[in-house]
């Protein structure tokens, strides 16, 4: 069984901090428990994203590489 996720932001070809500010913004745009699927290619993203995480109140469900130097992060929204 494959992972889904309720909304998608590409944030590829970013560099710190762009890729987290746009994760906080989309996942702002969804419910508690929804997971957001974010794309990054920036090196740092993997370490930026679980303190992101972390400090946000969000859970880092998985992440994983999605091709051509680009990180799959599924992200669920706190409540």
């Amino acid at each position: 069984m494959s992972p889904s996720w309720e909304a998608e932001c590409d944030a590829t070809g970013l560099r710190c901090p762009l890729p987290v500010l746009r994760a906080r913004k989309a996942l702002l745009r969804l419910g508690p428990g929804a997971v957001l699927r974010l794309l990054a290619t920036d090196p740092m993203a993997a370490i930026d994203v679980a303190h992101f995480c972390a400090e946000g109140g969000h859970a880092l469900v998985s992440f994983a590489d999605a091709g051509g130097g680009t990180t799959a992060f599924l992200i669920r929204r706190g409540g």
